[in-house]
Parts: structure tokens; sequence; C-alpha cells
């Protein structure tokens, strides 16, 4: 097995990580596991609750991604026997438990998303009620035996639960054993992370010794924040960036974010060589004008998930309707024939919610008197106005489409 020197694996594998526990392990076994010809096995667990993965999610998937790239193996365990009980981390509840046919369609959604990063070739995906489900009750307390409740209710979850009185059911507390119990069964080398699962993966450093194996070595990877800059990304906050997004849209959004973040996302988002981010530090520190530095980003990231192709069209398309302020060569054409009177008068309004530029007539008719709303670059501030055919209606800054009269066929 072909693998790059040691220390160039650590660097690529330690650029934008929060924290690795520890480097000199990781060294090491990077040393073995050239030494045996073998790829190391980079865990990676997840409750199948089903989301659209976002850049955030991303952020580990595409460490791992790198680490196969290097040779590597991973094992993504899908938790389809410990989402029936719910990962506590961060929740100030008792969270509903799953059921077992939730889990698998979730599971579904899950593998299919996360081939759009990771190597098919160098990925193993397994679920925890392989081994899980079938430990007997001695096995359970045998498990159960290796940690204490003290050691348990360090966690910030617990403590802040226990301490203001609320409930905390009993089978909580077999969720970071049963997570780490999954990397004794596959024997990881390696367990990926964000920081908000550092309980787990030390817990389950500590139950590999227990079972005479050798700990692996806990890789955590930072919160990625959304658009806005300061929350954490999520869909629910509304600063998220999907994968699945549309190429133009994805493009966009990473193009609003934060100036200070560029470099963030260039460690967390890309696979980019710390050479290359470094070169883009330097052109940053050197004044060049941050958007310029931020095309690149988009551009990589929009190549990443939709390809070069896509990515050309996309930047394209920002460049000529943000940047220059000009239509997008590709409108679509729209027959205004079904929204034209006798009088020859269209109905912008229809037009608007029609095209989907406006989710309801209402909201139609709010653009338009607040100025939202360009015909050939000017403002209109009608709802029913005359049209020639070519004409160009703009909503926004990015909603366009070419009207066309009733006697040309669009």
């Amino acid at each position: 097995m072909q693998m790059l020197p040691i220390h160039e694996q650590m660097r690529i594998i330690a650029k934008g990580a929060a924290e690795i526990i520890n480097p000199e392990e990781l060294q090491r076994k990077l040393h073995d596991a050239a030494g045996k010809g073998r790829p190391l096995t980079v865990k990676l667990g997840l409750d199948p609750t089903a989301p659209d993965l976002h850049l955030g999610h991303a952020v580990v998937l595409r460490k791992i991604r790198q680490m196969q790239e290097l040779g590597h193996r991973a094992v993504i365990i899908l938790g389809d026997f410990t989402a029936m009980i719910g990962d506590p981390s961060g929740k100030s509840k008792t969270r509903k438990q799953l059921t077992h046919e939730e889990t698998l369609r979730n599971a579904a959604t899950y593998k299919e998303q996360l081939f759009r990063i990771l190597m098919p070739e160098r990925t193993e995906i397994r679920f925890n009620s392989e081994w899980l489900s079938g430990l007997n009750l001695a096995a359970v307390l045998e498990l159960a035996g290796k940690t204490t409740v003290a050691r348990i209710l360090e966690r910030d979850d617990f403590k802040s639960r226990f301490s203001a009185n609320l409930t905390i059911g009993l089978h909580e507390l077999f969720y970071p054993l049963m997570q780490s119990y999954d990397s004794v069964a596959i024997q990881a080398d390696i367990e990926m992370g964000g920081t908000d699962q550092r309980f787990n993966i030390l817990m389950g450093r500590d139950i590999q010794k227990h079972y005479g194996q050798e700990s692996q070595v806990a890789l955590f990877m930072p919160i990625l924040e959304g658009t806005d800059g300061v929350e954490k990304m999520s869909k629910s906050l509304g600063n998220s960036i999907g994968i699945n997004e549309d190429p133009r849209v994805m493009f966009e959004k990473i193009m609003a974010i934060p100036d200070s973040l560029i470099i963030r996302y260039f460690e967390l988002c890309t696979d980019l060589h710390p050479d290359e981010v470094d070169l883009y530090r330097e052109r940053l520190d050197n004044g060049e004008n941050p958007r310029d530095i931020k095309a690149c980003l988009a551009h990589e990231i929009v190549r990443l998930y939709h390809g070069r192709q896509a990515a050309d069209a996309a930047r394209e398309y920002f460049n000529t309707v943000y940047r220059d302020r000009e239509p997008p060569k590709d409108m679509v054409d729209l027959d205004v024939s079904p929204f034209t009177d006798d009088q020859g008068n269209t109905d912008l309004v229809r037009i608007l919610v029609k095209s989907g530029f406006a989710p309801s007539s209402s909201e139609a008719r709010r653009l338009i008197l607040q100025g939202g709303v360009r015909l050939n670059a000017e403002k209109v501030n009608q709802f029913r106005i005359p049209v020639r055919d070519g004409d160009i209606l703009q909503a926004g800054r990015k909603h366009f489409t070419r009207l066309c009269k009733p006697d040309r066929t669009c």
C-alpha cells in the first residue's frame, strides 16, 4: 500500500482539527500501519436521524475522505440500536426513542448522501445492532462494570439535568457505553467526531483498554459556523449550506459568509492541501480583495459536490447577476398571454407567483410596492402594466424571466 510520508499524513490529518488525543499515538499508529502495509481503521458513529446533510455535517466526513485518500479505511457505524435510545449529548431532556423501522428508513437516506463525500471502495457501513443486539445480560453487566456512575455523571448534560432535578432515564446512561463498545467491535484505530462528542469518544478509549485493545486516537473537528458567522450551522437557524443545494444557491451562500471565516471554510470544507490553504492566507494577508479569495472558495466547494462544469457555471452566473448586475444568459422564457387582459395589461402579481418569485399574491404585491421588482432594470410600482415581447422581469437580486407576447412561440 502506497502512503505519503508520515509527517505529510500528519499535516493533512491535523489540518483544521480542533484537537487530537494524542498526536504521538497517531504518529506511532501511522508508522505501524505503514510498516505492516495495512490501512488504519477510522470510525465514525452516526445516529440515523435522516438529516439533509449540510457543510457543517460534512466537516467530519471531509476529514475522513482526506484520510481515505491517504490509503486508510472508514467504518461508518449507523446506530440503529443506539438510536432507539437517542444520543443525550447536549440535550436537556430525554430524547424520543426511534423505532427500528424508523432508523432503517433514515439509514437509507444517510447512505445515499454519505457517498457524495466518501470513497465507496474504502468505506464499510455497519449497523451496531449487529453486535449490540446480541449482548446478553451477563455481557451488558460486564460492560457496565467498566465505568462508574460518577464518571457517567461527569457529562455536562447529565450533570446539569441531575443538578436541576430533571429526569435522566437509566437507559440513557448506557448510551456512551454502547457507543464505546462499537469501537471494541470494529477495533477502531481512530474515532472521529465533533467537539460535542468528546465524552463519548474518550470513553471509547477507556473501554477498549478494558477489553485488551489498544486505545483509539480521538480526533475532534470543530463546529462550523453558519453563513451568519455566529451560530452553529443549522437548517433550523436558516444559516446552512446544504450539500445537495443547487450549485448557484450554494455559490451565492458561500459568497455571503463573513470575510473572517474564509480560511476556516478552506480548512474545514475543502480537501485542499495545507500548503494551498496557506497560499490563500498569504494572499489575504497581503491585501488581496477578500471577495476574490471567497470566489475561489465558493468555486472549490461547489466543485466538490457538483463537479467543475457546474462550479464554472455557478461562478459565471454569480459574476453576471451580482457583480456585473446584468441578467443571466440562460433565463427562462414565460408566455404572458394567460396573464394579459383585453386592454393589453399584464398582471405582474400572478406572474411573480407563477414563476415562484413570490410565495403568494400578497407577498408579490408587497415586493412590487417596496421597489423589489424591475422591468428592463427600471423599478415598477404597479400591479398591472403593458409589456413588450422580450422584456426582462426581475424580482429581487437573483430572479429573472424573459416575457413573451402571445404572438411569439416561447
